[in-house]
């Protein structure tokens, strides 16, 4: 269906349109992840953070991970704070200054995705109707888009 007919709107511009269009879908994008988050405990930043741990494979300070996160406009710290109640990561003196604290994630949290993977099938069939050629093609258009900013 059609945003037009989704929202029963008229736009000024096709640019417009595009504008409304990425909300309405980033909108719809989480709805549809919601269950998978709320299934973990964690909320979309939290899951974000747990997975820039697990990919760097090394200690993070809050910086850098706020520099990898989707959502840079986030509280990291704070974030990070929850994840420590949760016991999903470990904060640990940093290597080449003992005056700085980086993060790890912990055995706990790393469980913890690696049970969320199991979920990668249900989550990529929300996009079903989309085919490799198509995804490419949107994922370049959404790159452009960023980088025209």
């Amino acid at each position: 269906m059609s945003i037009d007919q989704d929202i029963q709107s008229k736009f000024r511009s096709e640019h417009h349109k595009i504008m409304v269009n990425l909300i309405y879908t980033y909108n719809w994008a989480m709805e549809k992840s919601k269950r998978f988050f709320e299934k973990a405990g964690l909320t979309p930043q939290q899951f974000n953070i747990l997975r820039i741990l697990r990919g760097a494979g090394k200690p993070l300070s809050t910086m850098q991970i706020r520099q990898r996160m989707l959502d840079r406009m986030s509280d990291t710290s704070r974030i990070v704070d929850r994840l420590l109640k949760k016991e999903l990561v470990i904060k640990v003196i940093c290597k080449d200054d003992r005056r700085l604290v980086d993060i790890t994630i912990s055995e706990k949290g790393a469980a913890l995705l690696n049970e969320l993977d199991n979920y990668n099938d249900e989550m990529d069939a929300v996009l079903g109707a989309v085919n490799e050629e198509e995804a490419k093609t949107l994922n370049q258009l959404l790159d452009k888009l960023r980088s025209s900013v």
